[in-house]
């Protein structure tokens, strides 16, 4: 356990509805949902290479759609340089993150990423090492850890987690880094006590009876 006092980067902990589904439709419909509750959206893209799982991953569905809330892009593909710029010219998309295990090019995506103006995420899955990021630092917006294997919602937090988020902070005070998957409440609150900023939520929230408290539950876990 690190010891008390946060940075700047720290303070400003942010939940992002986590949206995984296998039609456009669906997608639009959970959106609709947490529009009035979240600044952003976090699209989880597969298309069965890169993992097993099979989500919608058609960035031509984004062309016209106009959400009222930032997108995220959750890049779960195999060489994403291949398909990268179709995601890069669609208006809605503000942030695209893409696995560390999945390419070779690395700082030629985050140059692309900025480029287009957007934000550039690199992500890594539970079993990766975190030094695997330690190269870019100095060149992500941010560090996504995935606390489940790249797949379906509602799948269980895995503590190791926990060691890295710890680990990142220590080596980079004002690092943005997000978690994703099986966050709880009381993930959330030793998320955050170790340095999380972004907590991106999926079945917690679409199975509560208010996503909006849900919302809440997770932002201030020692207050609600």
């Amino acid at each position: 356990m690190r010891k008390k006092g946060k940075t700047e980067a720290e303070k400003a902990v942010e939940v992002i509805p986590s949206v995984n589904a296998s039609d456009f439709a669906e997608i639009k419909k959970r959106i609709k949902k947490v529009e009035p509750y979240a600044k952003w959206a976090h699209l989880d893209v597969s298309d069965g290479v890169f993992t097993k799982h099979v989500s919608w991953h058609e960035p031509k569905d984004l062309v016209g759609f106009k959400p009222k809330l930032k997108l995220e892009v959750h890049l779960m593909i195999d060489k994403p340089e291949e398909s990268i710029a179709e995601w890069l010219i669609k208006p809605s998309v503000w942030r695209v993150i893409f696995h560390q295990e999945a390419t070779q090019n690395h700082r030629l995506l985050i140059d692309k990423i900025h480029e287009s103006g957007k934000e550039a995420g690199l992500a890594i899955r539970p079993e990766t090492p975190w030094l695997k990021l330690f190269p870019y630092l100095d060149k992500a917006d941010l560090f996504l850890l995935l606390a489940v294997s790249p797949g379906p919602s509602g799948q269980e937090f895995n503590e190791l987690v926990l060691e890295k988020i710890g680990h990142i902070r220590h080596v980079a005070k004002n690092a943005i880094i997000e978690i994703d998957g099986g966050v709880t409440k009381a993930v959330a609150r030793r998320c955050i006590a170790e340095g999380a900023n972004l907590l991106v939520a999926g079945s917690y929230l679409f199975n509560a009876k208010s996503i909006k408290k849900a919302i809440e539950e997770l932002k201030k876990p020692d207050e609600i």
